[in-house]
């Protein structure tokens, strides 16, 4: 167990699912929080705090994406789980663009949201996702200055502040400027995973960050099919393999 004192907002609106994920979270000593729609939630998480979310897709009032997207505003970094009996594609694609950590279709055992949740945890409680966590926090990229720490991408012109994940890819990036960043690594380092679905998240948070990035000619992230992705600034020699 990470933490035996982690605190979940479960929201759930079957009364015999969620009364049986609540009995097994406490069991496993998570102190757990049960609302049974959207509104309730969304409340009950402005006047809380919390360090995961589990939310069932399909709610009275408002629905999980909904609510993820309300409560992305109040805390932009707190992990959420997606519980849902869809299987289509598409909604697992929307959810992760929403910005979720998993989504687990039912019917699944307690064990296999048990182990989710732990691997969840470990990611979240570390202080970057990723090995490099002595290196600079400051970055200079032709016109832009990103600040890690305060996950800030700065310009003369503009301010754009960024998610946790979109900090955590740009620093992989930076941190191997010219060079090659193979998919895998930075779905293992950044997702946890590297899954169908996790890799067409960070396919959108690569979109993202080339948005930010377009007011200068000299940057660019390059696409290496099949293999991965490469921050090139233009005038910077490529590093010898």
């Amino acid at each position: 167990m990470i933490n035996a004192k982690a605190r979940i907002l479960l929201v759930e609106d079957d009364p015999n699912l969620s009364m049986v994920l609540k009995d097994y979270l406490e069991i496993l000593f998570y102190e757990t929080t049960l609302c049974d729609d959207g509104e309730e939630a969304i409340e009950t998480f402005k006047h809380n705090s919390f360090d995961l979310c589990i939310f069932d897709v399909m709610l009275p009032k408002k629905d999980g994406f909904t609510l993820a997207r309300e409560v992305r505003k109040v805390n932009k970094d707190i992990p959420i789980i997606f519980l849902t009996a869809k299987v289509l594609k598409e909604d697992r694609i929307k959810g992760f663009q929403i910005g979720c950590d998993d989504y687990i279709t039912k019917p699944f055992s307690t064990e296999e949201l048990s182990l989710r949740i732990d691997a969840i945890l470990r990611r979240t409680k570390k202080k970057t996702s990723f090995p490099m966590v002595e290196e600079s926090e400051v970055f200079n990229m032709g016109i832009f200055r990103f600040d890690y720490s305060n996950m800030l991408l700065k310009s003369a012109q503009n301010e754009q502040y960024l998610t946790r994940k979109e900090a955590d890819l740009l620093k992989l990036l930076c941190l191997n400027k010219n060079k090659l960043v193979h998919r895998e690594i930075a779905l293992k380092s950044i997702w946890g995973g590297s899954d169908y679905f996790t890799g067409r998240s960070m396919d959108v948070f690569i979109t993202r960050l080339r948005k930010y990035l377009k007011d200068d000619s000299n940057l660019a992230i390059t696409n290496i099919h099949g293999t991965g992705f490469k921050l090139e600034i233009h005038g910077e020699e490529e590093p010898e393999a």
